[in-house]
């Protein structure tokens, strides 16, 4: 006998007001200056220096844009719950460029 269909899509993200996480943590990051660099480690032990950070896709996923930008990955999409902590702190220098905040309209939307 077959199993029954699901009757929902089970996603491992915390669902929750992404929006409202990414420009609160915008607004904590944007308090520290222009020369601001941010680290995300995630539960896997995996660090990310990142250029920015995006609530898409939402549903439990936010975007980590990783440095450098010209290589892979460009994009790593994961689980809220899968973060283990957010680094905020001075950039070490020029050669690693810091952390870029949205234009202030999207900071706000």
């Amino acid at each position: 006998m077959p199993d029954p269909p699901l009757q929902q899509i089970w996603t491992p993200g915390t669902p929750g007001p992404h929006d409202e996480l990414v420009r609160n943590l915008h607004a904590q990051i944007g308090r520290h200056g222009e020369e601001v660099a941010v680290q995300v480690e995630l539960a896997d032990g995996s660090l990310f220096h990142l250029i920015s950070i995006s609530s898409r896709p939402g549903f439990g996923f936010i975007t980590l844009e990783p440095h450098p930008a010209d290589e892979e990955p460009k994009e790593v999409v994961v689980p809220i719950g899968g973060i283990a902590q957010i680094r905020i702190g001075r950039a070490e220098s020029r050669a690693r460029p810091g952390f870029s905040l949205p234009p202030e309209r999207e900071q706000t939307a």
